[in-house]
């Protein structure tokens, strides 16, 4: 009977894992899709003029500093990119991704930090695209600007493949992430999806479907943000 019981205990803990896991990336969905939404309801928030021009958006939320080295930080969140070849189409299912770098941690100042980075165009999309990136060597980042009336046609803003901005205790702002590097969440995807894949197969090569969790980040973005200004 005793040995009964934990095989039965095992068995539960086997089949349990995969599902503690699955809802664990349900959850990182649904907060990014809550940070998002409170930025873009911001009147001092992001131009929708860049979040129109932009080809993926990635978000990250609550990123904190963590005790490795000097400053360290490292972050998890979600990305997804407009459809099709040209970038013309909706929002694709969404992969998860990592932030991590001495950089974020530096301007974190110990407070958990709401990330979300606007890719801008094709090189930096296929530049986040790859196993790991690092902002201002693999693809030129800046802050970005925020307000309904900032100018989005500066030098630096046009320059850019990728553009930043954090909020922290309700504070909003662009801020500049060179050094810091992206990649894809290998894990996460496979716990999310059940399958081992790449960034680039979900949310580029259209491998998957969304799951259920991500429809509020994608109506929410749908709905934004439902065409692609060149």
């Amino acid at each position: 009977m005793k040995r009964l019981l934990i095989l039965v205990t095992l068995l539960f803990v086997v089949l349990a894992a995969p599902l503690l896991a699955q809802q664990k990336e349900q959850e990182r969905l649904q907060e990014s899709a809550a940070v998002l939404k409170d930025i873009l309801g911001m009147p001092d928030g992001i131009p929708r003029t860049l979040m129109n021009k932009a080809e993926c958006i990635v978000v990250f939320p609550s990123v904190k500093k963590v005790a490795i080295g000097i400053g360290g930080s490292y972050g998890r969140g979600v990305i997804t990119c407009r459809s099709g070849q040209d970038f013309s189409g909706r929002w694709s299912a969404p992969a998860m991704f990592a932030l991590e770098g001495g950089n974020i941690g530096l301007q974190l100042g110990g407070q958990a930090t709401d990330f979300v980075l606007l890719v801008m165009n094709e090189k930096g999309a296929n530049s986040v695209m790859v196993s790991k990136v690092k902002l201002g060597a693999d693809a030129a980042a800046a802050a970005g600007p925020k307000g309904r009336d900032a100018s989005t046609e500066t030098d630096v803003v046009m320059k850019a493949d990728i553009l930043s901005y954090s909020r922290s205790k309700g504070l909003f702002a662009g801020v500049s992430l060179e050094g810091s590097t992206l990649r894809s969440d290998g894990g996460a995807n496979k716990n999310l999806y059940g399958q081992d894949l790449s960034a680039k197969e979900i949310v580029r090569e259209g491998k998957v479907q969304a799951p259920a969790a991500a429809g509020a980040l994608l109506e929410l973005l749908n709905g934004a943000s439902p065409k692609h200004a060149r």
